[in-house]
C-alpha cells in the first residue's frame, strides 16, 4: 500500500521521520571509509590500485588510469547519435544559462570620498568532479558540474568516474566531458577516488575543490578530509516533492511522482495536497503505474512508495498555506509545483533546490535539457545550499584603496577600534602615518 500521511493526526515522530527522508548514518561508515584514505594519503597509486581491484574488480596499471585522447574520441563513435545529439542540445541550454550567471570580474564602489572597496571574482585554480555510476550511466552529471566549471574558467577541471568491469569508462559521459572541453579523466570512484583528488597520487595532482553526487561511501570521505579539501555541497539520495490542489491533474501528477522515485530504493518523491479527492485517486492509480515499470526501476519505486523503509507517498494538508509550510520545513531537492496559479505561491515558496513552475515542466527536464543546474542540495541542505553554479567554481576577494583623504577619514576610528581590543600594532601602524 501506497505510504500515506495526513498532516492532522501524525505524531511528532512520524513527522520527524518523514522529514528525514532516507537518511543514511554516514557517522556509521566513517571507520570503513578512514583506512581506505589513509591509504590513498601515504601509499598513492599503489592503494588506489589496490582498492580498485577490490571493489571494483578492475586490475590495471598506473597508466591505465587516465583515459586516453583515443578511447575519448572513439566514444563519439560508440553512442547512438540520437543521444549525441540530445546531449549536445542540452549542453547548449546548460551553457547559455550559466553564462548569465557570471559577475564582473572586478569592481570597486566609493563608500565615502577617497575610500574605494570592491571586489576581485577569480575561479578556483582546480577542481574536481565526481560523475557516480553506480546505477547506471550518467551523462547529465558529467556536463552539469563541468559546463559551469568551464564558463567559470577553472583553468584545470579533473573528473573522476567508476570504471565498468572491463575497465571501461561510459561512452556517453565521455562524450560529455568532451563537448565541454574537458580531458582530464580518470577511471575510479568510491572513496578512493575522493582521497586521490585530495591527497594526489603519483599520477593524479592534487585539487582544490571536489564536487558531485556519490554513494554513501563517497560522502563519508568527503566528510573525512572536510578542511583537507573543499568537498562541495551535500549531494546524497534523490528527492522530489510535488505540490498539488483539486485543480491538478491526477494522470501528470502519478506519472511526474515516479520520476525521482525510481533513481533508487533510498529516493523520497511526495506528493503535499489539500486535496483528499486527488490524495485518492492518486493512492488507486500509483500501484499500476510502479508495476508497470520495468526493473530495477519498479522495485526502486516499490521500496520508496510501499517499502518498510520507504520514505515517499502521499501528504494531505488542510491547506494550500500548510501544504506550503511543510515544503519549506522539508526543503526538497525538487520542487514541482502544480497549482491552479504557480507563480502566485512562488514568493512563498523558501527552501529548495530548484522549483518547476506548471504541469508543462516536469522534473525530467530540469534533470536533463532546461538548462538550470540538476545537481542540486539534499537532505534539507536546501535551508542553507544553493543549486550548483558558476559560483562553486568562483571565490571572491576584497579590494581596497584609500586616497589621502580617505586614510584621514578611517584612521582614527581604526586607531580607537584597534586600542580598545588591544592589538598596539594594529593602531601603530594608524599613527603619524605618512600619507602624502
Amino acid at each position: 500500500m501506497i505510504h500515506f500521511y495526513d498532516l492532522s493526526t501524525v505524531d511528532t515522530l512520524q513527522r520527524k521521520r518523514l522529514l528525514r527522508r532516507a537518511e543514511v548514518a554516514i557517522d556509521d561508515l566513517l571507520d570503513y571509509v578512514r583506512p581506505i584514505v589513509r591509504g590513498i594519503r601515504d601509499r598513492g597509486d599503489a592503494a588506489l590500485l589496490e582498492y580498485m581491484e577490490r571493489f571494483d574488480h578492475v586490475k590495471l596499471t598506473s597508466a591505465q588510469l587516465r583515459v586516453s585522447p583515443e578511447e575519448i574520441a572513439r566514444a563519439h563513435d560508440l553512442l547512438d547519435p540520437a543521444v549525441h545529439r540530445a546531449i549536445e542540445h542540452a549542453i547548449q541550454n546548460v551553457r547559455t544559462f550559466h553564462e548569465r550567471q557570471m559577475p564582473e570580474e572586478q569592481w570597486f564602489t566609493q563608500l565615502a570620498p577617497g575610500v574605494m572597496a570592491g571586489e576581485k571574482i577569480t575561479p578556483i585554480t582546480s577542481v574536481g568532479l565526481y560523475v557516480p555510476r553506480g546505477k547506471g550511466a550518467f551523462p547529465s552529471v558529467m556536463y552539469m558540474l563541468a559546463t559551469p566549471a568551464r564558463i567559470a574558467g577553472v583553468p584545470r577541471i579533473v573528473v573522476v568516474t567508476p570504471p565498468a568491469a572491463d575497465g571501461s569508462v561510459d561512452p556517453a559521459s565521455l562524450v560529455a566531458a568532451d563537448l565541454c572541453g574537458v580531458s582530464e579523466i580518470y577511471r575510479i570512484g568510491g572513496a578512493q577516488a575522493i582521497a586521490a583528488l585530495a591527497y594526489g597520487t603519483e599520477t593524479i595532482e592534487r585539487v582544490h575543490k571536489v564536487t558531485g553526487p556519490g554513494s554513501p561511501y563517497v560522502s563519508a570521505a568527503k566528510r573525512l578530509l572536510y578542511g583537507t579539501i573543499d568537498v562541495g555541497l551535500p549531494a546524497g539520495p534523490s528527492e522530489s516533492i510535488l505540490l498539488a490542489d483539486e485543480s491538478s491533474d491526477p494522470e501528470l501528477v502519478a506519472r511526474d511522482l515516479l520520476i525521482e522515485g525510481e533513481h533508487g530504493p533510498d529516493s523520497s518523491s511526495l506528493l503535499v495536497t489539500n486535496s483528499r479527492a486527488l490524495v485518492e485517486k492518486i493512492m488507486e492509480m500509483l500501484p499500476g503505474r510502479i508495476a508497470a515499470l520495468p526493473e530495477p526501476r519498479r522495485s526502486f519505486c516499490h521500496a520508496g512508495f510501499e517499502g518498510e523503509k520507504g520514505t515517499g507517498g502521499l501528504v494531505l494538508t488542510s491547506s494550500l498555506q500548510e501544504s506550503v509550510a511543510f515544503i519549506n520545513e522539508y526543503a526538497p531537492e525538487h520542487l514541482e509545483v502544480h497549482v491552479r496559479e504557480p507563480f502566485a505561491v512562488l514568493p512563498d515558496l523558501k527552501n529548495a533546490g530548484e522549483i518547476l513552475l506548471g504541469s508543462r515542466t516536469p522534473t525530467s527536464i530540469g534533470n536533463y535539457s532546461l538548462g538550470t543546474n540538476a545537481i542540486l542540495p539534499t537532505g534539507g541542505f536546501a535551508h542553507t545550499f544553493s543549486c550548483t553554479s558558476v559560483f562553486d567554481f568562483l571565490k571572491r576577494t576584497g579590494l581596497g584603496y584609500l586616497t589621502p583623504a580617505g586614510y584621514s577619514q578611517l584612521s582614527e576610528t581604526t586607531r580607537i577600534l584597534a586600542e580598545f581590543e588591544g592589538f598596539p600594532s594594529h593602531a601603530s601602524a594608524v599613527t603619524d602615518r605618512p600619507v602624502s
